[in-house]
């Protein structure tokens, strides 16, 4: 039979086709904010873009000592020059030391240890305080003291100050090492000389480290690899755990090589500049660079420079006798 039309199944789907776009149409009705409900949001509105927050950038790191620290240290070392000169000139005028000339107080080891000792002081204690703030760390955590490494190591680093005062003293007849040096002049007496052992075992490593491999070679090392990422456009390296720097192998050597050839020409002037014992001294700031370098610590590299320190002088105290001979 014939169904009605309207009926059946047409009509069924004309009835839900009517019922589909009833629903769209209120779907897409602009709707009336009093008749909304508190907190729902209207979706007649073109809603905001939301984006993905950005990660912050992480900072740069900040690698120390660099060398606008090294040019800080160096004023406060002009600074202890001055103050030094000036009280040496003061002791000269009141004949202490039975000193009374310029040429006696140029070849007085008393003076020359004093003035060394007063020119460390005025340099390094107020760079006690001051390195620190601008660090955000301790002045020994700063510099890479590391001590404990220095302890643990310490019978291999005082052997390998032995080894390379051994090497030295061989070479004492290849390289012509000149005699009557002025530092030489300077161990006049018994006494001169006991003042000097004393203060080139202690003071003299040990400041002398904190400049060189202190300050001098991290700042060095850090400016080659500065260098190399400006040119290259490179991010530089994280830094180590205990907040210190990564340097790259080409950086090490240019750092070291760099801050040797300055160890070599603060001592040459005490022994006449002979290129011998430049090229010595040279090669032993290596040596230290390198203790350095590799325990990342600076009382590592101290140690060893006490210990060479210590096996010179006490062969010239054998060889003289307890310093009873000392020109002969």
């Amino acid at each position: 039979m014939e169904q009605p039309p309207g009926s059946g199944t047409e009509g069924e789907s004309q009835v839900e086709v009517a019922v589909q776009v009833e629903n769209l149409e209120t779907a897409i009705a602009p709707t009336d904010p009093a008749s909304q409900e508190p907190g729902t949001p209207d979706l007649s509105m073109p809603q905001p873009v939301m984006h993905a927050p950005v990660p912050p950038q992480p900072p740069r790191p900040i690698r120390v000592p660099h060398f606008g620290h090294v040019m800080l240290l160096l004023l406060l070392l002009v600074a202890g020059t001055f103050g030094s000169v000036i009280l040496a000139l003061v002791g000269m005028h009141f004949h202490l030391f039975g000193v009374t000339t310029p040429d006696e107080l140029q070849h007085s080891m008393f003076y020359n240890i004093g003035v060394m000792g007063l020119l460390y002081l005025i340099a390094f204690v107020p760079g006690l305080a001051v390195f620190p703030l601008l660090w955000r760390r301790s002045a020994l955590a700063g510099l890479q003291w590391n001590g404990a490494s220095a302890i643990r190591l310490r019978w291999r680093l005082f052997g390998l100050g032995v080894g390379c005062s051994g090497v030295a003293l061989a070479l004492q007849s290849v390289l012509h090492l000149p005699r009557n040096t002025p530092i030489q002049q300077m161990l006049n007496s018994p006494q001169a000389a006991w003042l000097m052992f004393g203060f080139g075992v202690t003071m003299a490593p040990l400041c002398e480290e904190i400049l060189f491999r202190g300050f001098l070679l991290p700042s060095a090392c850090t400016a080659f690899d500065w260098t190399r990422e400006k040119i290259t456009r490179s991010a530089p390296p994280a830094l180590l755990p205990n907040q210190h720097p990564q340097w790259s192998l080409p950086a090490m050597i240019f750092g070291a090589a760099t801050t040797s050839v300055f160890f070599a020409l603060l001592h040459a002037s005490q022994t006449a500049n002979a290129k011998g014992v430049l090229l010595l001294l040279w090669s032993m700031g290596m040596v230290l660079s390198g203790i350095r370098l590799k325990t990342r610590s600076l009382a590592a590299s101290t140690l060893t420079h006490a210990s060479y320190n210590f096996v010179l002088f006490l062969m010239v105290l054998i060889g003289t006798h307890g310093f009873r001979n000392l020109h002969q």
